[in-house]
């Protein structure tokens, strides 16, 4: 019986510090986020540019500095044609999001007697009151939504924001990306080491996700663009972006376009339709066919787990966090399934329950 009571109570110990554990590298991860977040795009970064430099030393016979130079030529091209993309992109969303915040509410009034009757009240703006948040009210029989109008302008400029910070931290991931490509180029991994396993699982990962997302960004700012939804390439790029994020990232790009398309005079109704179906269909057939044929099993996580990160690393990092949430979650797993005390824990991370079962 004393071993037994002994046995719990280590238990309950290596449980508590494995939750002390846990809280001190999230406080750590979050108060470290203006340098990790840089390091972790470099790291990115440098594994798309690593096959770059192997191709050059291997097949066109170029020396190795010349090599490392032009591919770091290379890198900063692509992160300066990014950057002018991008800050093209956040302008006209900082530019339409008063505009896009409006229509969302005309939207939301329209749906009366479709919204659950709990979502409205009575409207308690007050018309002599120039500081009243909801304005004056032409009608006083319009109904106050409940739903926060302020919520898609919100998530509009975090995203730009985000987006903002992560190009003014660009002259630190370009430090990083040098100094991690000239190393690099030292020395080739060998196959079957724990740095060859994670440098191919997650170079997979990282092209996959950037050639279906560029797909898909591509299809839904042309389908826009040609049904005449304003704002369409914005839309297009924001489906881009959002793509990385999984599972949630595929929905909200579809439904951004909707208050825009829905609340537009010049639009018929078969077009209305159109700007839903279609960049939905996109989503679905690039998300559930051509996304999974490609990266095969490249990280090989449960949907849960995903997105438990994305919750966890949205928390700590905000959206940028998103983005890198399942790159990282998947690099943790092939470090546990490495060591055979936590091959466990990675088992349970890909969905394999069968450890469960035993008693």
């Amino acid at each position: 019986m004393a071993s037994k009571s002994e046995n719990y109570e280590q238990r309950i110990q290596t449980g508590c510090l494995l939750i002390l554990t846990a809280l001190g590298i999230a406080g750590a991860l979050y108060a470290l986020g203006s340098v990790l977040i840089p390091f972790v795009m470099a790291i990115f970064l440098t594994l798309c540019l690593i096959p770059a430099i192997d191709l050059q030393m291997e097949r066109l016979h170029i020396p190795r500095g010349a090599a490392i130079l032009t591919t770091i030529l290379i890198g900063c091209a692509v992160l300066a044609l990014a950057a002018l993309i991008v800050t093209a992109a956040v302008n006209q969303i900082l530019n339409s999001k008063d505009t896009y915040e409006k229509q969302f509410r005309q939207l939301l009034i329209k749906t009366k007697g479709i919204l659950p009757p709990e979502w409205y009240t009575a409207d308690s703006s007050d018309p002599n009151d120039p500081n009243d948040p909801n304005g004056p009210s032409k009608d006083p029989s319009e109904p106050f939504i409940r739903v926060p109008t302020n919520t898609i302008r919100k998530v509009l400029t975090e995203t730009a924001s985000s987006i903002t910070t992560l190009i003014s931290n660009s002259f630190l991931v370009l430090i990083f990306m040098i100094f991690m490509v000239t190393s690099k180029s030292k020395y080739k991994s060998k196959s079957g080491t724990l740095w060859w396993e994670v440098e191919t699982r997650i170079k997979r990962y990282v092209f996959t996700m950037i050639f279906t997302s560029g797909v898909t960004g591509l299809l839904v700012g042309l389908v826009l663009t040609i049904l005449g939804v304003k704002f369409g390439w914005m839309f297009g790029f924001l489906a881009f972006m959002l793509n990385f994020i999984p599972n949630i990232g595929s929905v909200i790009a579809t439904l951004l376009p909707l208050p825009v398309a829905f609340i537009d005079p010049q639009l018929g109704i078969v077009s209305k339709v159109l700007a839903l179906a279609i960049p939905g269909t996109i989503q679905f057939v690039v998300g559930n066919l051509l996304q999974p044929k490609m990266m095969g099993e490249s990280l090989d996580l449960h949907p849960v787990v995903v997105l438990l990160s994305l919750v966890f690393f949205g928390t700590i990092w905000g959206i940028i966090g998103m983005f890198l949430a399942v790159p990282i979650t998947g690099v943790l797993k092939i470090l546990l399934q490495r060591f055979g005390y936590t091959s466990a824990l990675a088992d349970l991370i890909a969905g394999k329950t069968d450890m469960l079962k035993k008693s």
